[in-house]
């Protein structure tokens, strides 16, 4: 399985000029994508890291007026009327860390957030709503293996006790009846989904629920009571999901991990089953550049089949079958104007309500 880690030492690929280099960057990088076996620890609850404290700024990646100078994004923080909760995906990938927990008071740990998760994901939506990204101490990556999933339970239940805190803890103290669109991707979609469960689905805070972006994870058409997959790009109210994956190809684990889920067209955001390079509106790259018109896409029961993309140093991405790390940046233009469009449609029934 290629991780979200893997989008780093991709953009590496496709930025070095060396033959040598590149070629043998790309064996090293196919032969660590392979890999599975892990180091580990029984889990106790002394060994967890120390807990965020949601009062304090510094358990937070972002909150508005706070966003780092580095993640370029300085044009989008003026106050809006509109609010994103954004749950970012596995980044404690180490296979040699016996840590079944992250530890955000880490200073790698935060930058990592910061310079991956936030700059080419949650930047996705931060001219649509205020950005509230909380640090969380989210399970390691080997959770999701063999012979660590029970043992994992545990590390699983801390991290989404932490996302509901920061939750809670916005909800109480910053949200002041904003529209809320809820942003997330892989295991962050994975606690997301439990979070709106327990706030919106048969609550009274689905009125204000704009939209939940669930990228990265199998979620059914049955997955919430009251709340349903959006098939039109105006909808609102419901939530929206994909999983990338190369054109015509098939994971191992399909059965299990993908078929059945939503799967949404990030492209035209309806129910076409394909799309055309010019009515994709772009992908963000290392290079911080926005590269329009450079992905096809074909909906395939529970997969987004995704072209290679057309990019500068798209050669090295033909050896990837998994798209996952990029499930966002493929269609981050897209989102960021989809985002925009379903808060317009949202206000547009508020102010109809009043």
């Amino acid at each position: 399985m290629v991780n979200f880690l893997n989008f780093r030492f991709i953009n590496v690929l496709i930025t070095l000029k060396s033959p040598k280099k590149l070629f043998l960057l790309t064996l090293i990088f196919l032969a660590s994508a392979c890999k599975t076996s892990f180091k580990t620890a029984l889990f106790t609850e002394n060994n967890l890291p120390p807990a965020p404290i949601y009062s304090s700024n510094n358990s937070w990646a972002i909150l508005p007026g706070h966003y780092p100078e580095s993640l370029n994004i300085s044009e989008d923080t003026i106050l809006k009327k509109a609010d994103v909760f954004y749950i970012y995906p596995t980044l404690l990938t180490d296979r040699k860390l016996v840590d079944w927990n992250a530890d955000i008071w880490s200073e790698d740990v935060r930058n990592e957030v910061l310079q991956t998760a936030v700059k080419y994901q949650a930047s996705a939506w931060s001219k649509a709503a205020n950005l509230y990204v909380p640090f969380y101490r989210q399970a390691h990556y080997r959770i999701f293996f063999e012979p660590f999933k029970d043992q994992g339970i545990e590390a699983w239940n801390t991290a989404f006790n932490d996302i509901k805190n920061a939750f809670q803890y916005y909800l109480e103290n910053y949200n002041k009846g904003n529209p809320i669109i809820i942003a997330s991707h892989s295991q962050g979609s994975m606690h997301a989904k439990d979070l709106i469960k327990l706030f919106f689905d048969e609550k009274p805070l689905k009125r204000q629920l704009v939209a939940a972006y669930l990228v990265g994870t199998k979620i059914l058409p049955n997955e919430f009571k009251t709340i349903q997959s959006m098939s039109k790009p105006d909808e609102f109210g419901g939530f929206v999901s994909w999983n990338s994956f190369k054109m015509g190809k098939f994971p191992k684990n399909y059965n299990e991990w993908f078929a059945g889920g939503v799967t949404t067209n990030p492209i035209t955001w309806d129910n076409s089953k394909n799309s055309l390079k010019k009515q994709h509106k772009g992908l963000l790259s290392k290079d911080l550049n926005i590269y329009p018109e450079s992905v096809t896409v074909k909906v395939k029961d529970g997969l987004l089949w995704t072209s290679i993309p057309d990019i500068p140093g798209k050669f090295f991405l033909t050896f990837i079958k998994n798209y996952h790390f990029a499930d966002i940046n493929l269609f981050w233009k897209d989102i960021q104007l989809n985002a925009l469009q379903r808060l317009k449609a949202w206000n547009k029934k508020a102010i109809f309500n009043e």
